[in-house]
């Protein structure tokens, strides 16, 4: 007697999610990434959706299109449930829609969520203009970061305390003495703030992608990955998408300006940012960006200016 064949999902996991997952998610990722078909009917029929388009994907997570039963277009997100994903339905129901997509429901074991739907076709990348674009990140990240962070959320103080510990580590193990003074002086800026970490809701990820064209305003911010912290800590992604030299302390400036930071702790908080960056590439044994060391000597010449 042969095996009844299985049928197909309705729609492909894209090869790069699967690579994603297997290099940084592990074990828990190549789990997500086998169940993704049974999670997806199991949404499908528990929300009553349909699909209506190919799966979308970032790093993380795969989208798949949908109308909700009564015709609405939504989004179904589906991602691993672990300390990143967590919070985010917490920090998308405390924004409720301003300045990002709206939560319309949740799994809280799996993380699964269905959203607003907004234009995934059209990014802040698309814009042209780079510094219209920075404006864009600095709008929304005064209204997302103007709301305080609530309680048992990660906080940026133990993120922080973490980067200082791993630090002396890293530095034994970065031939390029340019290099090792660049983020000997980022751990000296966290250091100096490490006592006062902020108490505001933070995106942590707003780069270009993560902000789509929509209707109910122009541009909405999606995927957060919540931290409670200082808005210091929220600038790095629009300072390095598109790099230009020429621009980093324009768009600093612009930044602090719109969100009323002090500069020089805003820098402090910046270069704490290079620091994480910098220390994830060390853990991955990937080359130090240069973009990042390059951010840090700007702040680092110009942060008390």
């Amino acid at each position: 007697m042969t095996e009844k064949a299985q049928p197909r999902p309705p729609f492909e996991i894209p090869a790069e999610l699967i690579a994603s997952q297997h290099r940084y998610k592990r074990e828990a990722g190549r789990a997500f990434i086998a169940d993704l078909p049974r999670r997806a009917a199991e949404f499908v029929e528990r929300w009553e959706l349909s699909i209506t388009g190919p799966a979308m994907h970032g790093m993380a997570s795969l989208v798949l299109p949908v109308d909700r039963a009564d015709g609405t277009p939504a989004v179904l997100k589906m991602q691993v449930a672990d300390e990143e994903s967590e919070h985010q339905g917490l920090a998308l129901r405390l924004w409720d829609g301003r300045g990002c997509v709206r939560l319309l429901e949740e799994d809280g074991r799996t993380t699964t969520q269905l959203l607003e739907r907004a234009d995934g076709g059209r990014s802040l990348d698309d814009v042209a203009d780079s510094r219209a674009a920075v404006a864009v990140i600095g709008d929304l990240l005064a209204r997302l970061t103007a709301v305080p962070g609530p309680a048992g959320m990660r906080h940026l103080a133990d993120i922080a305390a973490d980067m200082l510990a791993a630090l002396p580590a890293a530095l034994e193990g970065i031939d390029d003495p340019g290099a090792r003074r660049v983020l000997d002086a980022c751990g000296e800026a966290v250091r100096e703030v490490l006592p006062e970490p902020g108490d505001r809701l933070l995106h942590w990820d707003l780069h270009f992608d993560n902000v789509l064209a929509a209707t109910r305003e122009p541009w909405l911010a999606i995927d957060p990955n919540p931290l409670v912290g200082d808005p210091g800590f929220d600038l790095m992604p629009a300072l390095d998408n598109r790099y230009e030299d020429g621009e980093t302390l324009w768009r600093f400036d612009h930044l602090t300006e719109r969100l009323g930071l002090d500069r020089a702790r805003a820098a402090r908080w910046t270069l704490a940012r290079v620091l994480q960056n910098s220390l994830w590439d060390v853990e991955d044994g990937e080359p130090l960006q240069d973009v990042q060391l390059r951010i840090a000597e700007r702040l680092l010449s110009h942060r008390l200016g």
